[in-house]
């Protein structure tokens, strides 16, 4: 392999937060999500397609999102060699937040970037409307405990809690990635509240009122910092 494509997959390597997890544990954590046969699931980042492969052997209808355009095309092949039905798996190469969610009741599956976990967590809880049911999710450690935290302990996480249970589920450690990260991860299992505490029409004047009203455990942070 020349220098040049080195260099290129190393760059999609760092811009994209690629560490593939490991098969074994990918199926520990599909196994314990607790799926019914032919739900809908979108995976986050199926990258080498760990995950992808075990939503597929319990018989779920997957959308695997991947940005990284080799990584999709890859994914593709083995699909197609392993002679999975096209009614079970779509592999998508795209970033995930250009993602319409759909309007049927969907699951959420995936390994996060760690650079980017605010913005995909966002995009699927922001709204409460949406018909997101679950969501398993990896992130990394630290961003776990904070998200999970009772009380919320962030804007954020303050935000979503009407209508969003967060639980860490696991810890995952660092050897479990390919390639190996400098920090261990978490699985955080995010469920609808049913019934929810506040009506989702009220999502955005709540949201608006936490912005501009949370206090932030009495101390004297700026509002920037409590937005994270």
């Amino acid at each position: 392999m020349s220098a040049r494509r080195r260099t290129d997959r190393d760059w999609r390597r760092r811009r994209l937060g690629q560490n593939f997890l490991d098969p074994a544990t990918a199926d520990q954590i599909v196994d314990q999500a607790g799926f019914a046969p032919g739900e809908l699931v979108i995976e986050v980042g199926a990258g080498t397609g760990a995950l992808t492969r075990a939503l597929v052997r319990r018989a779920l209808r997957v959308v695997a999102i991947e940005p990284d355009p080799h990584w999709a095309q890859r994914l593709r092949e083995q699909m197609a060699n392993s002679r999975v039905t096209n009614n079970l798996v779509h592999v998508v190469a795209s970033d995930f937040l250009a993602i319409t969610l759909p309007r049927e009741p969907f699951r959420i599956v995936g390994s996060l970037p760690f650079g980017r976990t605010t913005d995909i967590l966002r995009h699927l809880l922001d709204d409460p409307a949406t018909t997101l049911r679950r969501a398993d999710v990896i992130v990394q450690w630290e961003v776990a405990l904070k998200r999970a935290a009772m009380p919320p302990a962030t804007l954020l996480s303050t935000t979503w809690a009407p209508w969003w249970e967060i639980h860490l589920a696991r810890r995952i450690p660092a050897t479990s990635f390919r390639p190996v990260p400098r920090v261990d991860a978490g699985l955080l299992t995010i469920t609808r509240r049913d019934p929810p505490l506040l009506p989702v029409a009220m999502a955005r004047q709540y949201a608006s009122f936490v912005q501009h009203e949370w206090p932030f455990d009495g101390r004297k942070e700026s509002r920037a910092a409590r937005r994270g």
